[in-house]
């Protein structure tokens, strides 16, 4: 059984071709015998998928593409309420100019996604489908990702795996454009459970709900509010899941792909061993939900931090007239995480394109791109502290050297690991100085060159990341990280073994649980990394102590005084550069010739003939503001913004001194 693809002006055919579908697939199953009603929509889509002849389906769990209801789009349906507008701050507490400036509003105009993205590719053909799920609602749930015919993998695979047959541009607006990210109407549709009572799927995987909303034409659009009075203009349910962290759980707990043949990677450990659990790419949900902050009462929701109430006297949801003032009771859609880099550089390539050759427009929202930023520094600053301890101290002489030893304590107070999320070239380290009385740098612990992006790498530096990796990829009977010619290497698709966790635990942090007793899924690497608070207990400690022992010159001047940095970074050179070489070596078609002849092609914007690789290398490697001596464009020609190599963000320091 297949379908005909079916023209977006014959929406109402496409439920029905599904219905004929599931109850093919239906009876298959019942002859078979086999249990369809407890294996429910996942039956449904591995008959289809097995059935068809089709590869294996990368994402089968969840709503499927062929909505009945298409979703509206953020600039074009949302921002004449929810936009700026009157009396007050409104840039910095109304829903779309705080979501407008975030990665969820912006995850389709992500150079480092997309140089991802071909890599995951190459490695695994066909999981582009499952990445581009969660980056662009629009595009995937519309089918022009790999379903097209909106249940089998029938479109080019592999130009709709690498986002070719997206519609629209990252330099345009948000009206009807695949490169609008996470909108609005699609995250106001999510439901707690399917339409037949199936649990959350998660792993980027969501049921939406695809009903009239009480005969008012298109499904609810679902919040934390009832109204009483003052009804809004389009419908509505009060719903709980948006105020609970489960809901933030399903795109923040990532696996390896649970295909439509069961999990692509499973984890294997220290020794080889497979555990049969699907590869744990990012934890951040189950982080929280293993630590006090997922706790009743005194615990806080993910919404809690990532999205803050304002407390503007004037906050108000709604432009128009006649709506209640929301000041402590407004969540700001902020969605700040750690990432200050890419918020500026979509910001640079695709907001202000007046300049450029056949752009069109631009996206706009300069303003919500810098409050993003600001945001992100704010959670930063918020999410740990540093407190520095001289342990001993020998003072130098004019004819021999002292030594100064020290204990950096450093404290997660965030929910969850810090620092968390996609592990791929982001890290979080402890930058050690001690200085003279005159202020000169006597010794120092990993230094950071801002001119090469390179860190040091002494054999006291501190850096705190998740390194993932392929089990005996060069023979070598152990989780390797690197390849042959010993480069670091960040196969996505490919990773099964974790070599190194040493992320700080949040507080109350409880690895194992009874479905995961071993606690797996989270724990630290090695083992036994961070003690228990008290022994048998089960839980972690929620900081870090390195103890540091350094050389003090003969001849300098005391009292001494040592200061440690926490610094956070998003993309490593390390990880950039293995995506641009990663392009190089598996000759990877530029952005326009891989996609040539779909869709708004060829970009004038983004990579153009560049690979998508090449592209994000550039972006990384263009020096700062202040290194251009012209910063014009009087000669028609737009001068590149510089991005600084994704400049280190200071999170906290502390000092202390051999004073007396």
């Amino acid at each position: 059984m297949s379908c005909p693809r079916i023209p977006t002006s014959d929406l109402p055919m496409r439920p029905m071709c599904l219905l004929v579908r599931v109850v093919v697939a239906f009876s298959m199953f019942a002859a078979a015998g086999s249990a369809f009603a407890a294996d429910g929509w996942l039956g449904v889509a591995q008959e289809l998928a097995r059935t068809s002849g089709a590869a294996i389906d990368f994402t089968p769990h969840g709503s499927q593409p062929g909505l009945l209801y298409s979703f509206l789009p953020s600039d074009g349906d949302c921002i004449s309420c929810h936009g700026a507008g009157g009396a007050g701050n409104t840039q910095a507490f109304r829903p779309h100019p705080t979501w407008a400036g975030s990665m969820m509003a912006n995850s389709t105009r992500d150079p480092l996604f997309w140089a991802a993205l071909d890599v995951a590719n190459h490695d695994v053909p066909g999981v582009g489908d499952f990445c581009l799920r969660c980056h662009t609602s629009d595009g995937w749930y519309g089918g022009r990702v790999v379903k097209q015919g909106f249940g089998l993998p029938d479109n080019d695979v592999g130009k709709g795996a690498a986002g070719c047959l997206l519609q629209g541009s990252p330099d345009a607006p948000d009206n009807y454009n695949d490169y609008s990210g996470l909108g609005c109407h699609f995250c106001h549709r999510n439901m707690p459970q399917g339409p037949g009572g199936e649990p959350l799927p998660r792993n980027g995987a969501v049921w939406l709900d695809d009903t009239d909303c009480n005969g008012r034409g298109e499904p609810c659009r679902r919040g934390p509010y009832t109204y009483s009075g003052g009804q809004p203009p389009h419908a509505w349910a009060k719903s709980p899941f948006h105020e609970d962290s489960a809901m933030c759980g399903q795109c923040h707990d990532v696996s390896t792909p649970d295909t439509s043949a069961g999990p692509l990677k499973t984890l294997k450990l220290a020794d080889g061993s497979d555990t049969g659990l699907p590869f744990p790419i990012e934890r951040t949900f189950t982080e929280w939900t293993r630590s006090s902050f997922s706790a009743s009462p005194g615990g806080k929701s993910c919404q809690a931090c990532h999205m803050p109430t304002s407390t503007d006297p004037q906050a108000t949801a709604c432009s128009l007239g006649g709506y209640p003032n929301r000041s402590g009771n407004l969540p700001t859609h902020a969605f700040a995480g750690g990432n200050t880099w890419m918020p500026g550089v979509i910001k640079g390539e695709f907001s202000d394109t007046s300049a450029i050759p056949g752009s069109a427009w631009g996206v706009g929202r300069q303003d919500s791109y810098d409050q993003t930023v600001e945001w992100a520094r704010q959670m930063l600053q918020s999410a740990a502290t540093v407190a520095t301890t001289v342990t001993a101290y020998t003072a130098p002489t004019a004819g021999s050297a002292g030594s100064l030893a020290l204990n950096v304590k450093v404290t997660n107070v965030s929910g969850h690991k810090l620092p968390t999320g996609y592990g791929e070239g982001r890290r979080m380290w402890l930058n050690v100085q001690v200085k003279d009385a005159s202020g000169a740098l006597v010794a120092e612990s990993a230094a950071y060159d801002a001119g090469s992006g390179v860190l040091a790498a002494d054999p006291q530096a501190r850096v705190y990341e998740v390194l993932q990796g392929i089990w005996n990829h060069n023979g070598s009977n152990t989780c390797d990280i690197v390849d042959g010619a010993g480069k670091p290497m960040f196969h996505f698709a490919l990773n099964d073994c974790v070599a190194k966790d040493n992320r700080i635990p949040p507080l109350g942090f409880k690895p194992a649980t009874a479905d995961d007793p071993q606690g797996y899924e989270v724990r630290p690497v090695p083992q036994g990394l961070y003690p228990e608070t008290t022994p048998g207990s089960g839980v972690l400690v929620n900081y870090d102590q390195a103890a540091y022992s350094f050389t003090i010159p003969a001849g300098k001047v005391g009292p001494f005084t040592a200061t440690a940095r926490l610094y956070y970074q998003t993309a490593s050179r390390d990880y950039v550069e293995f995506l641009r070489n990663e392009a190089v070596a598996n000759s990877f078609q530029g952005e326009n010739q891989m996609c040539s002849g779909e869709s708004n092609r060829p970009f004038v914007v983004g990579p153009k003939e560049r690979t998508r690789g090449q592209y994000l290398f550039e972006l990384w490697n263009d020096p700062t503001p202040a290194e251009r001596v012209f910063a014009d464009a009087f000669d028609g020609v737009r001068a590149p913004t510089g991005y600084g190599k994704s400049p280190p963000e200071l999170m906290q320091f502390g000092s202390a001194t051999t004073a007396p």
